[in-house]
């Protein structure tokens, strides 16, 4: 683990894979075979659960657990005390508790105080706006907030909001972002359902 930084007051338990250049600090706690890339930055208070799998440059904040079942690819930002789950039907008794994964995909960013029912994928350069409660899949780009979340528009790579259009046809649209001039396709589905 070289190059790692670990406060002291950190719990990382044997096994569990961290890339160079990550910083864990103070109260986390990582699991033995969890697996968190380069680069990354865990908060204070963050739980990382057993078998996990983080990959490089994610910034995860205080106070958020990462339970099993969730994956969460490069680039990722998890806010403040964001919430994932991992059991549908979760209950204190019995032993039927069974794992639904989550997907967080490369660039995704989620809000202080969000939470993602599980069994639902984050798609590329996503943003979950705080406080919103996902219970189904996001598009790549797209822009969700509210209790439930509702797909409200899409943001480019950059992070801000995409309004223009450049063209549209029965499968695609193309958008242009205003501040960096990228174009981002979306489908033409997904588009349909923006509400607001």
């Amino acid at each position: 683990m070289s190059d790692v930084f670990i406060h002291d007051l950190a719990v990382v338990d044997d096994g569990a894979q961290i890339g160079k250049g990550t910083r864990i600090w103070h109260f986390a706690h990582v699991r033995g075979s969890a697996k968190i890339g380069e680069g990354c930055n865990i908060g204070k208070g963050v739980y990382v659960d057993a078998d996990v799998e983080i990959g490089n440059n994610v910034k995860i904040q205080n106070g958020v657990s990462v339970y099993h079942g969730v994956t969460i690819e490069d680039d990722v930002f998890c806010g403040p005390y964001m919430t994932f789950t991992n059991d549908m039907y979760p209950r204190a008794f019995g032993d039927t508790f069974e794992v639904s994964k989550t997907l967080v995909k490369k660039g995704a960013s989620i809000g202080a105080h969000a939470v993602i029912v599980c069994d639902n994928t984050l798609g590329e350069y996503c943003m979950v706006g705080s406080g919103s409660v996902v219970t189904k899949d996001v598009p790549a780009h797209g822009l969700v907030a509210g209790n439930p979340a509702k797909l409200i528009g899409f943001v480019c790579t950059c992070g801000k909001p995409i309004n223009e259009e450049v063209s549209k046809n029965k499968s695609v649209v193309v958008l242009r972002c205003s501040s960096c001039e990228e174009q981002v396709i979306v489908p033409t589905e997904a588009y349909g359902q923006k509400v607001g």
